[in-house]
């Protein structure tokens, strides 16, 4: 009997197609073990970010969020989960007669208990679908708690690369305020000598108010930034502590990326995907095995404790099958399998768009190491031609103007040069998550 109602499963079964991955990235990257395979507290090795990184695991309110929705997939698993076992119910009734006559007070009374069984025989495979349908929602729900782990582990990340760089950028401006202040005091001393015109103090306030401006703005841009940290952390708004400075933080030489192939089992949100389509698959066995007829079987048991007790018992089975509503089964069943063809574009585009955050993270992480490395000569370029070019304008060689001119230009250099190596430290942050990479939850 089990062979043969097996065998009347309708429906297909979920298996996973070709996803059509290229053998490798176009990015030309190092070969080796994929940095993704390494645990956040390796690659982060500044220990204040691992604590930073652990205090947002355990306190983000977005994390908190994701686990109760897991806990109420949980629960809707084993709703559906019932239906695969026998429905008991139970019942009681009581009733009574009484008579008074000159006094005397009689009657009857009968109590009534009843248990109700009824099970539906999983003819066609319908309750099994829609158990399987459930089970993927909930993995699907899990694996959407770890795609969002691996989220609050990257923007904690990056925004302590961020809050380092304008620290460092704050200072830059403070050094350079202070320079140019004494270099105001210097032109102003020319100026009552009369070696200089009062343009040369205009040009040299002017340049000073830059450079305070520009510590104001990193003021305001790094309270912003820990006031985000904070966020992420489940706390509100306060300073955040440092740990290494952005030139000291240390990540692996080599980044090599893997194979495009292993995004769909490295990255959660892939697998998230993936459960998601699989859920879908087992609803078209559902609406299919609405178009069949469905068996319930069904025992009732009772007894009647009157005078005397008396037992009662029935079994019976009934047989439902759609009749006028057999085209709307047909249509549900139709509109099942275009909502599958949807989620399976979805999942297929989810993979293209996977693919691209890895080459673009790939191509950033490539690209900005080399812009690091120009920057760095235009900075010590800069240094020089600011020291030269001072001793050139107190000989009387040159103009004031030329003076500000590369004093900007270092100013500015030193600013891109922090803001360039945290965007190349962030780069590889942001090809670790491309990749899947970070320690989560089975």
């Amino acid at each position: 009997m089990l062979a043969i109602l097996a065998s009347c499963v309708v429906g297909p079964e979920y298996a996973r197609g070709d996803m059509h991955a290229p053998d490798d990235f176009r990015t030309d990257f190092p070969d080796g073990e994929s940095i993704a395979n390494l645990p956040w507290w390796e690659l982060y090795q500044d220990t204040v970010l691992q604590n930073l990184i652990e205090y947002a695991l355990e306190n983000n309110r977005n994390l908190e969020a994701s686990i109760s929705r897991i806990l109420a997939g949980h629960a809707q698993v084993g709703i559906v989960r019932s239906g695969l076992y026998p429905r008991l119910d139970y019942s009681a009734g009581a009733s009574g007669n009484w008579t008074a006559k000159e006094g005397d007070v009689s009657g009857t009374g009968n109590f009534t208990p009843a248990i109700n069984i009824s099970y539906e025989v999983d003819l066609w495979g319908k309750i099994k679908h829609m158990n399987d349908a459930e089970m993927h929602e909930y993995l699907a729900t899990k694996e959407a708690y770890n795609d969002l782990l691996i989220i609050v582990i990257a923007q904690v990340a990056e925004a302590y690369l961020l809050l380092r760089d304008l620290d460092n950028r704050l200072i830059i401006s403070e050094n350079t305020a202070e320079t140019w202040e004494a270099n105001l005091d210097i032109v102003q001393a020319r100026l009552k000598a009369g070696m200089v015109s009062e343009v040369d103090v205009n040009q040299a306030i002017i340049q000073l108010s830059e450079a305070r401006a520009s510590i104001q703005l990193y003021k305001r841009l790094r309270a912003q930034t820990e006031n985000a940290i904070s966020t992420l952390l489940g706390l509100p708004p306060q300073s955040i502590e440092r740990g290494l400075p952005l030139e000291e933080q240390l990540f692996p030489p080599e980044v090599p990326a893997g194979m495009p192939s292993a995004l769909l089992d490295r990255r959660p949100d892939m697998r998230e995907a993936e459960h998601k389509l699989a859920a879908q698959t087992a609803r078209i066995g559902v609406a299919e095995a609405l178009k069949y007829p469905s068996l319930v079987l069904s025992a009732d048991m009772a007894a009647q404790f009157a005078n005397p007790v008396a037992g009662l018992a029935g079994l019976s089975a009934q047989l439902f099958g759609p009749l006028l509503n057999a085209g709307a089964n047909r249509r549900r069943h139709e509109m099942e399998i275009y909502r599958t063809e949807q989620v399976l574009y979805g999942y297929e585009q989810a993979f293209l768009g996977a693919l691209r955050e890895v080459e673009d993270a790939m191509i950033a992480v490539e690209t900005y190491k080399e812009e690091y490395r120009q920057r760095q000569v235009q900075v010590t370029a800069a240094n020089q031609a600011v020291t030269l070019t001072w001793v050139r304008y107190e000989s009387g060689l040159t103009n004031y103007i030329e003076v500000l001119d590369l004093q900007r230009s270092q100013f500015s250099s030193q600013l891109k040069a922090s803001e360039t190596l945290q965007l190349q430290l962030t780069s590889i942050v942001r090809l670790y998550l491309a990749l899947g990479g970070g320690w989560y939850y089975e």
